[in-house]
């Protein structure tokens, strides 16, 4: 019991960290207006920052995953906060030391953006590896931190410009690291699970040779297009193609979808022993298709909205599903494992904005779809846009493909067939 009651403590560090992640990967984007005024930064500079972050990220999945098996995770669960806050001690102080920030900005956000990768890969493979049948559901609560973390970062982070006033950035920074300094402390204290003996442990080369590796990486590659599309578009949706004022289409657009999002995973997390999530995310993938389908092509304001919210609650389940799913199949794989997974997911959600942005560019400048345009009344950048959101119901519908085709084909997916198929 004891023991038991300790892993608790090493869940509250997980649940933390994801916080943490979301803080990384959201607090620049809402400090880009201020900075852009106060430093005369270009939106081309704001891009290579986020591209920056991404990069980051998807090289620190991959470049840690083989120290991570052989160290363990503890000293790398230490350093992830601590990269926060040296990144963030970078970026806030380059202005005080260089003429020119901006190569300060990146070199922090490079440093801190380690951080998201390096918890993508850890905390996953921590949850998992906590002894009972309680490890499911905890990745479920794991999941939902990252969406508390982004409602709470991107209002609360507005809040404080709005009182404190645009030149206190610096201070929102330090005043944020408080957050990671806390997590240091929780990972070096808290108890570690067991790792898996390298002798026992799959490889990257017996992973490859397994087909449901890759219709692993694909799940959650769809999955995170459809998660990540809805909130990144809903904002520009809602108010350049509904109608709805712009405060309305940031609060109830974004910030009621992290809020659905959060939801979804929590009550996965609270009452997952008594669900399949297999089946959760197939008729979570279904009912995105619809959401989509009907925030795109509803002419009523409150419809639409009702699709972008709830959206966020659908596929809710589709990313932190495919973590569950992959500590089914394969429950003796090692850290390669979870940095593919989260490479995976990483590009799909880079790759989903990109392509409904060309769509939602092209769709209302083409002469033969203008008539089209003309018959439902729209501008060319209203059409655009709904077009756009339309196309997004194609990434639950792959991902809704790829779930029947792993349930029929493979036992193991559904729970039926554990570990006799695969870790042998």
């Amino acid at each position: 019991m004891e023991k038991q009651l300790s892993y608790r403590s090493t869940a509250v560090a997980c649940y933390t960290a994801n916080f943490i992640g979301a803080l990384v990967i959201n607090l620049t984007p809402v400090l880009f207006v201020p900075l852009k005024l106060l430093y005369n930064l270009s939106y081309t500079q704001f891009g290579l920052l986020l591209g920056a972050n991404f990069v980051t990220q998807v090289a620190a999945d991959i470049l840690f995953s083989h120290p991570v098996d052989r160290f363990g995770c503890r000293p790398f669960a230490v350093l992830a906060p601590v990269l926060t806050i040296a990144g963030y001690l970078i970026f806030a102080l380059s202005p005080l030391f260089l003429e020119n920030p901006f190569p300060g900005f990146l070199l922090g956000t490079i440093v801190f953006s380690a951080t998201g990768g390096l918890l993508e890969l850890m905390l996953n493979i921590i949850i998992n590896g906590i002894p009972g049948k309680e490890k499911e559901s905890m990745l479920g609560v794991l999941h939902s931190f990252y969406a508390w973390g982004q409602l709470t970062v991107v209002l609360l982070t507005t809040l404080m410009l709005y009182v404190w006033g645009s030149r206190s950035w610096q201070w929102i920074i330090a005043a944020w690291a408080i957050l990671p300094a806390v997590n240091i402390w929780q990972f070096a204290t808290c108890s570690m699970p067991p790792q898996i003996p390298e002798e026992k442990r799959q490889g990257a080369s017996e992973l490859m040779k397994q087909t449901p590796f890759y219709l692993l990486i694909a799940v959650i590659a769809f999955g995170g297009m459809s998660e990540i599309a809805m909130p990144m578009w809903s904002s520009a949706f809602l108010e350049r193609a509904v109608g709805l004022p712009k405060v309305a289409g940031d609060t109830l657009g974004m910030c009621m979808g992290a809020a659905m999002l959060g939801t979804g995973r929590l009550l996965y997390g609270l009452y997952g022993e008594k669900c399949d999530i297999l089946a959760l995310m197939i008729y979570g993938a279904a009912a995105a298709v619809g959401l989509y389908l009907l925030a795109a092509f509803s002419g009523v304001p409150a419809l639409a909205l009702a699709g972008c919210c709830f959206c966020c609650l659908a596929t809710s389940l589709l990313w932190p599903g495919s973590v569950v799913l992959a500590g089914r199949v394969f429950p003796l794989a090692g850290a390669w494992l979870y940095a593919m997974l989260a490479v995976g997911g990483d590009m799909g959600a880079a790759a989903a904005p990109w392509l409904l942005g060309i769509i939602a560019d092209n769709a209302g400048n083409c002469s033969w779809l203008e008539a089209v345009s003309r018959s439902f009344q729209l501008t060319s950048e209203e059409f655009g846009l709904r077009c756009a959101m339309g196309a997004g119901a194609l990434f639950p519908l792959m991902t809704l493909g790829l779930l029947f085709f792993c349930r029929k084909k493979y036992p193991v997916f559904r729970g039926s067939v554990l570990e006799k198929s695969f870790s042998k």
